[in-house]
């Protein structure tokens, strides 16, 4: 998938670039796969804002992904490579071989028509979905189990992946995107491959107009609000760290509360420099 480039007609069009989707399959949704998806603008179940900067945004609908590949040991085939607004990644309709019709995450390189399965049995090949003890190491994996039969919960956004490094045990060792390696049972289930869209982490927005498209407010600094609407408003942070508008710290603050996983993780994850 290409990046799209446009004519400086206009000051917002000069660096906007957006995806060639002439790749994807020129049809409608499944209707039968599809949910009505409802806006909140950033407020909880009491109806107060609890995030600023949501809010507007074009309607969607959702589609639903099996994460679990629960369609075991039954072959299936690529129908249709679809646009989801929900995610940054690609999605693939599967037509089984028994009739049944569903929507998985798409893995890179895979195609219309293309043959996928899920189970004990399937072959390593991309879209393939298989339990960890099943997977030689060295290979790139996605759409991770983290508890057994819980569905995919990890490596889901586009042009993801992660390596199987090792077996010991009951427990397979992973890089995950990240750069943190981490335990995961060798029951749970992944998918061979990278995930789709490579290209996403290159869009350049290029205008304010397509960010509120998005359904994204307009984000100002604290520190250039006024002392009742922020902890570093009034033109000085007053000698605070940075924190949020309810005076969270921003940096380096732990927010990680399951403590009993802990065991599970080997090494944390690369820090940025």
């Amino acid at each position: 998938m290409a990046i799209k480039k446009y004519n400086p007609t206009s000051p917002a069009r000069r660096y906007l670039t957006s995806l060639d989707h002439s790749d994807l399959s020129k049809v409608a949704p499944m209707k039968s796969l599809l949910q009505v998806k409802k806006k909140f603008g950033g407020r909880n179940n009491q109806g107060r804002t609890t995030n600023i900067n949501k809010g507007g945004g074009c309607k969607q609908k959702y589609r639903m992904i099996d994460f679990a590949r629960s369609k075991r040991d039954v072959l299936g085939t690529v129908a249709t490579i679809e646009y989801d607004p929900n995610r940054s990644a690609r999605i693939a309709l599967i037509n089984y071989a028994d009739g049944d019709k569903r929507y998985i995450l798409a893995p890179d390189k895979l195609t219309v028509g293309c043959k996928v399965q899920a189970g004990e049995s399937a072959t390593i090949e991309i879209g393939n979905s298989l339990p960890l003890r099943n997977i030689p190491t060295g290979q790139e994996i996605h759409a991770l189990e983290l508890k057994i039969g819980a569905g995919a919960k990890l490596v889901r956004s586009a042009g993801l992946s992660a390596q199987l490094l090792a077996k010991e045990g009951d427990y397979a060792t992973l890089r995950m995107p990240s750069g943190e390696m981490r335990k995961i049972h060798l029951s749970c289930y992944a998918t061979i491959g990278r995930v789709s869209n490579p290209d996403h982490k290159n869009v350049t927005i290029g205008k304010a107009g397509r960010s509120r498209l998005m359904g994204r407010r307009p984000h100002n600094r604290g520190i250039s609000k006024n002392p009742v609407d922020h902890p570093m408003g009034g033109r000085t942070n007053g000698g605070k760290h940075p924190c949020s508008p309810t005076g969270v710290n921003a940096k380096g603050l732990k927010t990680r509360q399951n403590k009993l996983t802990n065991k599970f993780i080997i090494k944390r994850r690369v820090k940025k420099k």
